[in-house]
């Protein structure tokens, strides 16, 4: 069993909360609106990918647990660092304590846990007019990697009401996973094996993307994170039915797509456009995989 230490961290009131309860938890955006304010700090332990255990920290913003964490907590939360995750709220009327806050975490990161990655989420996006979200999205994250040398930050736009969430923790869960490259290679075999245009794999509680393969360019760049966030939805459609989701296949003039279960903690997706490929025979080829698939997950775990 692995385990990886998980940072989150920002001022009260900035989504922190939400965005875990959405990612690891099921809740949808609307049902966020009942949590109340983090208490110092909340531990949670998430199961990934079968023996990967995420130990998700997530402390409280507001400012007396923020200076206790930099005095007498310090040592406890920032020493075996993976990841610091750090939320910055687009609204802020104190942008420059934010900041203070935030270089503080990245000194005790330094002096405790200087392999860590960093990433910033510039977080409630959906509350900036969309034509200024651009602009003001490069403005921050200029200012933000700047900020952290020596140390370098990964920079997302999130809002808990789109894709974009899916976006951010599908590339910092990426990050954690172990030997993800070997994982990609088996991907892209099976890939030219099938002769399918893509393909994507993503961890079976989350639905988010760990891996994928792309032999066809695609115009929309950000297909994967609203993959995630529809068939997350439509997830938690099917248990509010007391119905599980097991699978499902999409077929038009153009392409056919298949998601299906592929390992106890992975699901598929194949997205193939040639015609003279049947549905049959495309859902063997997927079973025929699994067991390739579950011993490369099990040599994933061990490493």
């Amino acid at each position: 069993m692995m385990r990886k230490k998980v940072l989150l961290m920002g001022k009260s009131g900035g989504g922190k909360t939400s965005m875990r309860s959405i990612i690891f938890a099921n809740y949808s955006a609307k049902d966020t609106r009942r949590l109340g304010a983090t208490m110092d700090v909340e531990q949670s332990y998430v199961r990934f990918l079968g023996n990967l255990i995420l130990n998700l920290w997530d402390c409280g913003g507001q400012e007396a647990f923020m200076e206790c964490y930099f005095a007498a907590q310090k040592d406890n939360i920032f020493k075996n660092v993976e990841v610091l995750i750090y939320v910055f709220d687009v609204q802020s009327q104190d942008v420059d304590k934010d900041l203070h806050y935030y270089q503080s975490c990245l000194e005790s990161i330094l002096q405790h846990s200087s392999h860590a990655k960093i990433f910033c989420l510039i977080h409630k996006m959906d509350l900036v007019p969309e034509d200024l979200r651009d602009n003001l999205f490069n403005e921050r994250q200029n200012m933000l990697m700047e900020i952290s040398r020596p140390l370098q930050c990964v920079c997302f736009r999130t809002s808990i009401w789109d894709e974009t969430l899916y976006k951010a923790w599908s590339q910092i869960v990426y990050q954690l996973v172990p030997n993800v490259k070997g994982l990609e290679k088996t991907l892209s075999n099976f890939a030219d094996i099938i002769d399918a245009d893509e393909i994507l794999l993503f961890e079976k509680a989350t639905f988010l993307v760990i891996s994928h393969c792309t032999r066809k360019p695609h115009r929309d760049s950000r297909r994967f994170e609203k993959i995630s966030d529809i068939i997350k939805q439509f997830k938690l459609s099917c248990s509010k039915l007391t119905a599980a989701f097991q699978s499902m296949e999409v077929r038009n003039s153009t392409f056919a797509c298949f998601i299906e279960l592929l390992t106890p903690n992975t699901y598929v997706m194949v997205v193939i456009s040639d015609p003279s490929i049947s549905s049959e025979v495309t859902l063997i080829n997927i079973r025929n995989a699994r067991k390739v698939f579950e011993k490369l997950e099990k040599d994933v775990s061990r490493n």
